[in-house]
This record gives C-alpha cells, structure tokens and sequence, in this order.
C-alpha cells in the first residue's frame, strides 16, 4: 500500500551507490507522490539507471532508505516487487509469440487462473488498440504497436507504480502521443508513473514534478513551470499598432529592447501574474495600449542546459 502517512508512492532518503571508487549516486532524497508523474531527466552517466534499479530493488544501495508502495526497500523486496511494473526502453515482448500470447505467458508467469488471464488479456488488447493484431507474431508488428504491447504485459499484474524506461524511444510523433495518452490514461485512473525518458518535451507534456539528475545528485527539482522560471530569458512580448505607441512605450520601459520593424518590445520578466499586471499598469499610467501581448519563458533544454551544462541532445537514460 502507499504510504498514508504522506500520499508518497516512492520515497527515498540519503540514497548512495558506488562502484568501487566511483559514486554514481550521490545522497539523493526523492518523494514521488501517490497518482502523479515524476520524470527523472539527466545527461549521460548522470545515475539515472542506477537509481531506478535501486528504486526496483534489482540493486542494494550502500546507503540510505527506499520506501516503495509503503514496504521497506531492503527487508520488503517481494512487497515492492508485488506493487511495482517496470517497462525498459527495450521491449521485453517474445518475437515468436503473438501478441495475446505474450499476455498470456504474462499471466501464467504471474499464476493467474487460465479463465482470468484470458479476460485481462482480451480486457488489454482492447484498450491498447491490438486486437486486429493480436494473432500475429509480434515480431511483426511496427515500433508503436511494440511499445504498446510490452506496457499491456507490465499491466497484466496491475501494478500500483510503474518505472518506464525512455517508453517512446525510437517511435514517430504519432506512436509517442498515442504512447502520452495510455500513460496519462493510467493516470487518470490511479497509477503512479516514474518516468525518464531523453526527450524533455515529453517530461514538459507529462510530468507533475521533474527532478535533474547531474553526476549522481539532483541538482534541481520542481514543476516545469517552475524549474522553467529558474533561468534567465523570461519575457514579454508587446507589439504596437503604430510607431508613436512604441515610442511612447520604449521610453516607459527603458529596460525593454525595442524592434521597430516589427513594431515590439522585448521586456525582461519572470512571466508571473504579478510582475504582467505591474507592467501593464505602467504603460496604462500613460496611456499607452498594446496590440499584442505575449509572455516567453525558457524551455526544458534552456534549463537542462543551465543546470548541468549539457546539452539537450545529450540527455539518455543512462
């Protein structure tokens, strides 16, 4: 069960791991909470992987306490394993078998009754759109379709927590949204996600909370919005009907950079409520309306970038 106590599906404390005299994970607290997303985002050999295997009890961390669905990391492995599904970024399906059959072995390997385990196999191709496919081999079917079987086979034991390991690596556009409203399906009806994935659109589409991940400690945690408001570049964006206005407007803001072309201006901000209305009430002092405004904030990449010193490109599930 999930902790109670604090709505937490995963909780972690002074976790710490090292190979030899290598530390991959460095004290990292996380607490992920009951029924949210929480995506892990960080560069190449940042322990993210290493994380989610002692996240998965598949590693011991030399340090620190693991609390997963409520059960103790270190003394609870079969508990946690019970409550928890884990989709790598490698599809665990059998190309030999059919899709049904795949969910069917899933099934047996988790001792269902031979009648249920059918039901929530045909239950499961239904709602992943497989069932025209699901007596061909899946060594057949596309990347998307792939993708889509090996969660179906994480689901056959209902699992409280689900770990995805890059989920979309590899598919088109159309495959990862389709992919992003299966997980946000999930949910919807109560699962909770820990997620990394390379493409930080996805965690910005996704996540309630990203943590960064930088050589084996967090070195930011927040909502996007709010990791997004860490960088410098937020702005607003004001554009004027005529010259005069922008004028006008240009010697009200001296701090704004002005673009006559295109009749704007850029004005520095933090893009929060509070900061737009006190701007838009010293242009009112004067008189002053503006045709168009828009407000720009960083992207994910901007604050990757910023808070590693990596670029986005960079960024695997390693």
């Amino acid at each position: 069960m999930v902790d109670a106590m604090n709505g937490s599906a995963i909780a972690a404390s002074g976790l710490r791991k090292a190979y030899k005299d290598k530390v991959v994970v460095d004290g990292i607290d996380l607490d992920v909470r009951a029924g949210t997303i929480f995506a892990l985002l960080g560069p190449n050999g940042a322990g993210k992987t290493t994380t989610v295997n002692v996240l998965t009890t598949l590693l011991a961390p030399d340090a620190g306490k693991v609390v997963v669905a409520g059960h103790d990391g270190a003394t609870e492995t079969r508990a946690v394993r019970a409550a928890i599904g884990v989709t790598g970024q490698f599809a665990s399906v059998d190309d030999l078998l059919t899709g049904e059959e795949n969910l069917l072995l899933m099934a047996d390997l988790l001792h269902l009754p031979k009648d249920r385990g059918r039901r929530v196999a045909g239950r499961l191709l239904d709602r992943f759109d497989l069932v025209e496919a699901a007596g061909k081999p899946a060594v057949s079917y596309s990347g998307g379709m792939r993708r889509k079987l090996d969660l179906a086979m994480t689901l056959v034991g209902k699992p409280q927590i689900i770990f995805l390991d890059e989920p979309t690596t590899g598919l088109d556009p159309r495959s990862r949204r389709t992919m992003w409203e299966i997980i946000r399906e999930l949910v919807a009806d109560g699962t909770t996600i820990f997620l990394t994935t390379q493409y930080l659109e996805e965690a910005d589409q996704l996540a309630d909370r990203i943590a960064v991940l930088d050589r084996g400690r967090l070195v930011a945690e927040g909502t996007a919005a709010e990791l997004k408001r860490r960088v410098p570049g937020s702005h607003v964006r004001l554009r004027f009907a005529h010259r005069p206005a922008l004028d006008l407007a240009a010697r009200i803001l001296p701090e704004s950079t002005r673009d006559d072309e295109e009749l704007t201006l850029r004005v520095p901000g933090d893009g929060g409520v509070r900061s737009l209305r006190a701007l838009l009430e010293r242009l009112d002092a004067h008189s002053v309306e503006a045709e168009e405004l828009s407000v720009h904030t960083p992207d994910l990449d901007d604050v990757f970038l910023a808070l590693t010193g990596h670029a986005s490109k960079e960024v695997n599930a390693r």
